[in-house]
């Protein structure tokens, strides 16, 4: 996401399953790019708190995977693409839901 903010969420979410045991959430200090992995120590760590894992995918992974406006994709020749300039901003409602 390129938006007002450069930061973005560092968030991983795995589901392997229908129940509630079969999913894991992590949240990270870095994004995985070998520079931050391999000069600077990182780490990851597990939401194990249900309402807290559910209040991170509601906030910050649902409206960055809708996001419309700011989504850039990365091609497999290296160049990205704008995905769009329509629809909701993942940062933009955000700052709207905290008064920013």
């Amino acid at each position: 996401m390129i938006g007002r903010f450069l930061e973005h969420s560092r968030v991983m979410y795995f589901r392997w399953g229908a129940g509630d045991d079969d999913e894991a959430l992590y949240l990270s200090s870095a994004d995985w790019m070998s520079r931050n992995m391999f000069r600077r120590i990182e780490i990851a760590w597990p939401v194990r708190d249900a309402a807290l894992r559910q209040r991170v995918i509601d906030e910050c992974l649902v409206p960055y995977l809708h996001d419309g406006r700011d989504a850039w994709q990365l091609g497999p020749d290296g160049r990205y693409t704008r995905i769009g300039q329509d629809g909701p901003s993942a940062q933009q409602a955000l700052m709207e839901r905290f008064g920013a």
